[in-house]
């Protein structure tokens, strides 16, 4: 089979196509031949060694697929089966490739209704979007939910869950994504490029950080008492979590991971068509370079896709 594959650290040149052997799947994994590869900021970060999350190269980037069951060594699916995921995460699943092998628990039945394409840009992004505001969050009618960052790949995600919930939902965004997160269903944007949120944001209940930086920090001061922030970003901050604390408010951090319940909830959603994922751009395999160019770049709207 084809890999992606990168031998040092460095930009994007470092990513080059190789030959490998087709990995086996281990009882209660299955064998995906893969039809579509979800890109996410954090693999261009590997890339570039400033996140050792898989150690050193030589390593193979990736954990977003979609693809058709090849072999099954479990009951849980059978060859034929569409299916996609995030699977291993934070292990390697080594993902950009054409064949994958990984743990069944980790996959779901793709949606009828969703291309393969989109499939693959869901999981990682879902997955977090769906454990901050349901698993931590606990975001329930009536709630109001602030999501930095709304018309990014988590955010956008977000911002559709948290109104299948029956959340008011707010979100900062770029003047340019306006529309574009008013139409996946947010109640109020707020350009954070002319005005500070913190100043004409009040009473949330949960904010969701997809941002990091001074934006969590600056989310204290639009929380209502006893209010929640998750952040997908500064989890580790435990200066930030202190402050938070000490000010009456609850600090969480999320690091996603694999889980099926939530995949079948996100392909639950996208059947009832309350969640559509948007890719911005796709690109073939052997165009990953340029692909993560345009990662590195950031300000992207919703995700960028290898299609295999």
């Amino acid at each position: 089979m084809r890999v992606i594959t990168q031998q040092a650290l460095g930009g994007p040149e470092v990513l080059t196509i190789a030959d490998a052997p087709e990995p086996r799947p281990l009882p209660t994994e299955v064998l995906v031949r893969v039809t579509a590869i979800g890109l996410n900021p954090l693999e261009a970060r590997l890339r570039a060694g400033e996140f050792p999350l898989i150690g050193q190269p030589p390593f193979i980037l990736g954990w977003d697929i979609s693809g058709v069951v090849e072999e099954a060594a479990t009951w849980r699916f059978r060859p034929g089966d569409e299916v996609f995921g995030m699977p291993l995460f934070p292990r390697a699943a080594s993902a950009y490739a054409e064949v994958v092998s990984a743990p069944a628990l980790h996959l779901a039945r793709k949606p009828p209704s969703l291309s393969h394409v989109e499939a693959a840009a869901l999981p990682v992004v879902g997955l977090t979007a769906w454990q901050g505001l349901v698993d931590l969050g606990g975001v329930s009618e009536g709630a109001r939910v602030l999501v930095h960052g709304g018309g990014g790949g988590v955010g956008h995600v977000a911002i559709q869950i948290a109104k299948a919930l029956g959340a008011h939902v707010i979100t900062t965004a770029s003047g340019g994504k306006r529309e574009f997160v008013e139409g996946l269903g947010a109640d109020e944007v707020v350009d954070y490029t002319a005005v500070d949120f913190a100043e004409v944001i009040r009473d949330v209940d949960l904010v969701l950080d997809t941002l990091g930086g001074d934006a969590v920090e600056r989310s204290l001061a639009v929380l209502r008492p006893g209010g929640h922030l998750v952040t997908a970003v500064a989890e580790g901050d435990s200066e930030l979590a202190a402050e938070f604390e000490a000010a009456g408010m609850r600090f969480s951090g999320i690091a996603v991971d694999p889980d099926p319940v939530a995949l079948r909830g996100l392909a639950e959603l996208v059947e009832q068509g309350r969640l559509r994922v948007h890719v911005q751009e796709t690109f073939p395999f052997e165009r990953v370079a340029d692909a993560h160019r345009l990662l590195d770049g950031g300000h992207l709207q919703g995700k960028l896709v290898l299609t295999v």
